[in-house]
């Protein structure tokens, strides 16, 4: 367990942003990627805002082009992603142990686009026209799947899939086994695309989204007092993850090393957060001990933050419990979904990018229409614009319905 994790490649698909500097810029320039939706007719529907990707072919990144065409878009979006992070690593596939390196590229949905297609097929037509890639289609596993068969990786190869917490727990597993000596290297993320009809009705009547049609880009507001439900959005985060002497071997460029994971759960409500943060701040606290640090050794915390009236207040109780005084006296935390809205199984890896570069760069991304902060959501949360800020230790957060809980430590690598 003493080996050392790094991270090695990032790549990015967002509404900000289809390649990481894009998605950095972005969001330095507190640039919003909601608008309203187009890629559905959302006519009937109350909610009618979304974070897209715009500007996706997904045929250059397949060796393939038919396996593009037989992919989910979320599928398409995990594959992007994973070959820039691979691209980004200097991985040379080619030459490495392929039963070393594994993949665990998760979704919260899967493939919902193409389950409600073929369903209409099914009943506007017969069974004999549901077409037979259906099911590999809409599975939630297959995005890992056709990352280890594109270059036959054959190392550990899983989805795990905890809602909004499925990327933070595919890197975290993904970093436990590599301590453990089962794997070399990882592609590790998850990635989502559920801007369908069933993902918009279905948010919508819980009562999830936000309804501010008239002004998109300020719909995602976390921490605010306004705010009214979160943003969907679409996207993929992927890194690739590494045993600290696999990467020196093959010199690799090292953003940062992966110092702790932490999981828990709330026990508390199907879809709702313990309303003490007590899950929450257990998970930071195991990622913590994990990385061998205390609370003030933290410089900045990329929080769930999705804009809900009371996962932001339940997440700030959390950061508190954890924190301590700290929490108000020198600890930053923003959360980007103000600008991305909520990529659901894909926003831990897309956030966890944020991190990374906050810690190479020394700049800490906003959380944007902050204009009226809730008195109960009382932390230095970066309103606005970015600040200037040495960043040595960053944490992410992650939760999901059903009371799934997971958090990572990056901190910068020291030889």
């Amino acid at each position: 367990m003493d080996r050392r994790v790094v991270i090695t490649g990032i790549g990015v698909v967002s509404p900000i942003g289809n390649d990481l500097e894009t998605f950095w810029s972005s969001l330095l320039a507190g640039r919003s990627g909601i608008r309203h939706i187009q890629q559905m007719d959302t006519t009937d529907y109350d909610c009618k805002i979304g974070g897209e990707v715009v500007d996706f072919d997904a045929t250059p990144w397949f060796n393939n082009p038919k396996d593009a065409r037989r992919a989910d878009r979320f599928a398409q979006l995990a594959m992007a992603a994973s070959k820039m992070a691979a691209a980004d690593s200097g991985m040379q596939m080619d030459q490495i142990d392929p039963t070393r390196v594994g993949v665990m590229v998760g979704s919260g949905i899967g493939g919902l686009d193409t389950l409600e297609r073929q369903h209409t097929q099914l009943i506007q037509k017969s069974p004999s026209r549901v077409s037979p890639f259906t099911i590999p289609m809409m599975i939630a596993n297959i995005a890992s799947g056709m990352v280890s068969m594109e270059w036959g990786l054959r190392g550990p190869n899983m989805c795990i899939v905890t809602a909004c917490a499925t990327s933070n727990h595919n890197i975290g597993e993904a970093w436990r086994m590599i301590k453990m000596g089962d794997a070399d290297a990882f592609i590790a993320g998850g990635s989502e695309a559920t801007i369908t009809p069933m993902g918009l009705s279905g948010f919508g009547n819980m009562k999830a989204l936000c309804l501010r049609n008239h002004e998109p880009e300020k719909a995602s507001r976390p921490f605010d007092k306004d705010r009214s439900g979160f943003v969907m959005g679409e996207g993929a985060g992927v890194v690739v993850v590494e045993e600290l002497g696999h990467a020196l071997r093959r010199g690799a460029h090292i953003y940062c090393e992966l110092a702790g994971y932490g999981v828990s759960a709330d026990a508390y409500h199907l879809t709702s957060p313990h309303p003490e943060g007590e899950g929450a701040s257990r998970c930071m606290e195991m990622a913590l001990r994990h990385a061998g640090i205390s609370p003030t050794d933290v410089q900045y915390v990329n929080a769930h933050g999705t804009s809900t009236s009371l996962g932001d207040v339940c997440e700030t109780k959390a950061i508190k419990r954890t924190f301590g005084d700290y929490a108000r006296n020198g600890l930053l935390v923003s959360s980007t979904k103000s600008m991305t809205g909520h990529l659901l199984g894909a926003a831990g890896g897309v956030e966890l990018a944020a991190c990374i570069q906050a810690i190479n760069l020394g700049i800490v991304p906003p959380t944007i229409n902050l204009d009226d902060p809730d008195p109960e959501c009382d932390l230095d949360y970066v309103p606005h614009v970015p600040r200037e800020a040495r960043v040595d230790i960053a944490v992410s957060n992650s939760f999901g319905f059903g009371g799934h809980n997971a958090s990572l430590v990056v901190r910068r690598y020291v030889g």
